[in-house]
């Protein structure tokens, strides 16, 4: 099942409060500027930082790289949204 976009559109976070980017293909919201991958196990998004998993820089360009922006981090003040081919781009808040 795939979270929706009004869920993924109000999910910060935890540490630093900011928007993340949800790849529904891996079943994970992604915080760039942090590295930081939250799981989502039966449509629940884990978002607690002791259960993040840190990236390291293949993972992160790999991530990146499915992500429409061509590896560039998500600007403060955006949301994630969800794509029908699972990968993420950023909307401007309302």
């Amino acid at each position: 099942m795939t979270l929706s976009a009004e869920l993924v559109a109000i999910l910060a976070c935890p540490m630093d409060h900011e928007a993340l980017l949800y790849f529904e293909s891996e079943h994970v919201l992604y915080n760039p500027r942090l590295r930081r991958k939250y799981r989502i196990e039966n449509d629940i998004p884990i978002l607690l930082i002791e259960e993040a998993e840190v990236v390291d820089e293949a993972e992160h360009q790999r991530l990146m790289a499915l992500h429409p922006g061509g590896g560039t981090a998500v600007p403060k003040g955006s949301i994630g949204e969800v794509l029908d081919d699972g990968g993420a781009r950023d909307v401007e808040e309302q």
